[in-house]
């Protein structure tokens, strides 16, 4: 299927321009880690942590690189899943969908739905547990849920005044940190090895994932072929930017201090430079900043469902869209289900272990997905997003995540081979049951 045939009308409305696309990524990657980053990557690699996100934004950038091209091709909803199915077939497409909504969002989004739910029991301590904690959870997804139920634009407007809101605070920490830098806490005394720098390189690409998932909407983008690639360099590019400058105000203020504070070392300069008001600022921000993630995944994610039911790989149902609203309404209370019942019953170190396997396997997907479509079709449609340099960013791309791969603990690794393999045994499972029911009795 082609850039053309897959451009189908899906009954959504195409209401996501580039500007929107771009605010929708950072939303989505600027989550909770950014507040803990800058000490964790300290501790690995010390005041040579700036390289690292360079050397990242390398690796994050061939693979978006991928998704910029396989997205200006593939328009219709699903994203990762969508163009790992075109690519591939329904095999694929299957085990794609699954790691995408349920391997990597659902999972994830638990775990943030804990971890909000965790920073606000530290102000409000009814909420640690029980009935309250229950409750909080479920008003939680279900204002998400019913938010983007209503319509794409409220959902889009809820991602926009949020994004705002958790960028205001780091700004102005960004900003009024710059006058607080001593230039020699910024001096790389020792290059790291190359083990911590792999280790350090993996978190970091964990910290960039999460954009892929705004491609999701891909059937209420406009103008994909155009509006995908810009979107994509427009939310990238200014995530990478504000990383680096809250790397470089917090070694610069911190110093080596830094590398001890992996818990909240935006916080600690935060205090510092503003004082103590600041720190309880920078709290906010961060609860600000996992609701936001939140709902820019309720907004995204139901889309790989409504895409997947809509191929047959899920039930029917899921393709419904409201008739007043064009929103795949089922599709959203499911997701929204899920991600509230694991929140209820996991922890957060449990569901993010999962999580963060999955996001690898669907990106090696995608980089490869690159060469299948461009040998089945090579002809360009004007205005299409091509990869310069012939196969080598695709290739490249599938190698750094391979590498990253080996990274992995041994229990990540071990949790990911077991979702991956209890999804194709649930696949096989599906395919025996349909070719009974086409037997002839």
């Amino acid at each position: 299927m082609t850039q053309d045939s897959s451009a189908t009308n899906e009954g959504l409305v195409r209401g996501i321009g580039t500007w929107s696309l771009g605010a929708n990524i950072m939303n989505l990657v600027v989550g909770a880690g950014i507040f803990v980053l800058p000490g964790i990557v300290a501790a690995q690699l010390g005041s040579a942590a700036i390289i690292a996100y360079l050397a990242c934004a390398i690796i994050v950038g061939l693979v978006f690189l991928c998704y910029a091209e396989v997205g200006a091709r593939v328009s219709r909803s699903g994203g990762s899943y969508a163009y790992i199915e075109e690519a591939f077939g329904p095999f694929a497409g299957f085990v794609a969908s699954t790691l995408l909504w349920l391997g990597w969002s659902v999972l994830s989004d638990a775990a943030l739905a804990v971890a909000l739910t965790d920073a606000i029991a530290a102000q409000f301590p009814a909420l640690s547990s029980g009935a309250p904690r229950a409750a909080f959870l479920i008003a939680l997804f279900g204002f998400l849920a019913l938010v983007n139920i209503v319509g794409l634009k409220s959902g889009v407007r809820l991602v926009l005044i949020t994004t705002i809101a958790k960028l205001a605070p780091l700004l102005l920490l960004v900003v009024v940190g710059l006058f607080a830098i001593d230039l020699e806490h910024l001096s790389i005394g020792q290059w790291p090895s190359v083990h911590n720098f792999g280790a350090a390189a993996l978190i970091l690409f964990f910290a960039f994932a999460g954009a892929e998932t705004a491609l999701n909407s891909s059937g209420e983008i406009r103008d994909p072929a155009r509006t995908v690639p810009r979107g994509l360099l427009l939310g990238m590019g200014a995530i990478f930017v504000l990383y680096v400058a809250l790397q470089t105000v917090a070694q610069g203020t911190l110093g080596a201090d830094l590398a001890s504070n992996t818990e909240a070392p935006l916080s600690a300069v935060a205090t510092r430079v503003l004082g103590g008001w600041g720190g309880q600022l920078l709290l906010l921000a961060m609860i600000v900043s996992i609701f936001g993630a939140l709902s820019g995944d309720v907004l995204n994610t139901p889309r790989v469902i409504f895409s997947a039911a809509r191929d047959g790989l899920l039930p029917g149902l899921f393709s419904r869209v409201h008739p007043r609203y064009q929103t795949p309404h089922l599709a959203i209370l499911f997701y929204a289900a899920a991600g509230c019942a694991f929140a209820l019953t996991g922890s957060f170190k449990q569901l993010a272990v999962v999580a963060s396997g999955a996001i690898l396997l669907i990106y090696l997907g995608v980089s490869l997905s690159v060469l299948v479509l461009r040998r089945r079709n090579p002809a360009v449609v004007k205005g299409q997003f091509r990869i310069p340099a012939g196969p080598l960013v695709p290739l490249l791309s599938a190698v750094v995540i391979v590498w990253l791969l080996f990274q992995m603990t041994a229990s990540e690794a071990t949790a990911t081979a077991a979702l991956l393999g209890a999804t194709i045994v649930i696949y096989l499972i599906r395919m025996a049951i349909l070719r009974s029911r086409r037997a002839p009795v």
